[in-house]
């Protein structure tokens, strides 16, 4: 559906902005520890935590929105559309 687009993050562009080893962090957050365990093992601040988080679903949104423009560009140029008057065209 998306072509060229990928799911993943930038993570060397995020582990150079936050100086810490941002797909560690993924990591760990996909083995279900929390924000807590995570700064006691890390030794990252929960602030940083966040901020890094927020990133990185705010890269997913992006992603996903251009998934769906693309989407309708292609529906739409392939004439897949409904009318309101007549919808089944």
């Amino acid at each position: 559906m998306a072509g060229d687009l990928s799911w993943k993050v930038d993570e060397k562009t995020l582990s150079k902005k936050y100086r810490t080893d941002v797909g560690r962090l993924i990591r760990a957050w996909k083995h279900g520890l929390s924000d807590q365990e995570i700064n006691l093992k890390t030794g990252v601040k929960s602030s940083t935590l966040y901020l890094i988080k927020q990133d990185i679903e705010l890269a997913h949104r992006r992603i996903r929105l251009a998934q769906k423009k693309q989407a309708l560009a292609q529906a739409q140029a392939l004439g897949q559309y409904q009318s309101f008057f007549n919808p089944h065209l």
